[in-house]
Parts: C-alpha cells; structure tokens; sequence
C-alpha cells in the first residue's frame, strides 16, 4: 500500500522534509526522529508514512514495521529501562494527530516517563462477560 501523507500534519511534513527533523531511521513505511521536546536523552518518536489518527485506522502493513524500528531505537539507546508510549485521542494524551510511537529511555527516577496507574479491582465475571462480547 502507498503512504497516505496529507498537507496539514506537522508529522506529514516532517515525512516530506518540509519541516526539518534529527532522523534516525527511515524504512519504506515508518520515519523516525528525536523528539524536540524530550522526556530524557535520547528520546525517539517512531510514526508510520500513513496519516492516520488513531491506531486502529492505520493499515497493519505501516504498523508492522512501527515496532521493529522502535526495538532498533531502544537497542541502539542501550538503555536498561525504557518505556513504548503510543496514545489515541486528546483524551488519552494525543497531542498530534498523527499515528506515532515514543521511545523514551527511564535512566532514573526523575528523568523520562513518569506515570500513574489507577488500577481498580476487577470482578472476575464481568470481565467473562466482556471478553464475550468483544469476540477476538
């Protein structure tokens, strides 16, 4: 499938050259670059040459290779903890509307990815009930 890139996306342009960029890799389907507004040294964002919002309106052949390049990034980084953050929709952090994934190296406690995780306890029947539903 051909990439799909629109004239409006600040990921797009960056894809075309439009908008200058620090590449680290570039395949038939994904750029990659550092991020200009890093959480820690070294962090990457990965984005498919598709525009598509969200990930699940991206075309399994540009997601197929988003991770591989992002498993390359965080080799290359060395770093001994790291965190894959891809987000879907201003509500979940989405900031540009482009399909993209960070890498972002955790070399210690105040630098990179900082997070909370308000777990909830779950009820083992309704989850039964959910995972019928969703029929995978």
């Amino acid at each position: 499938m051909a990439s799909k890139l629109v004239a409006d996306c600040i990921f797009c342009r960056i894809i075309k050259g439009e908008i200058p960029s620090v590449k680290l890799l570039e395949t038939a389907t994904t750029f990659s670059f550092l991020d200009i507004g890093p959480l820690s040294e070294g962090h990457a964002l990965v984005i498919p040459k598709y525009h598509a919002e969200k990930m699940h309106q991206l075309p399994d052949e540009f997601l197929a290779d988003a991770m591989p390049v992002a498993k390359k990034i965080a080799a290359a980084l060395g770093a001994e903890n790291y965190n894959i953050l891809q987000n879907n929709g201003k509500l979940a952090h989405q900031e540009v509307g482009h399909v993209h994934f960070h890498v972002i190296p955790k070399p210690n406690e105040q630098d990179g990815l900082t997070i909370g995780w308000p777990a909830k306890k779950a009820d083992t029947e309704k989850l039964k009930e959910l995972a019928s539903k969703l029929k995978l």
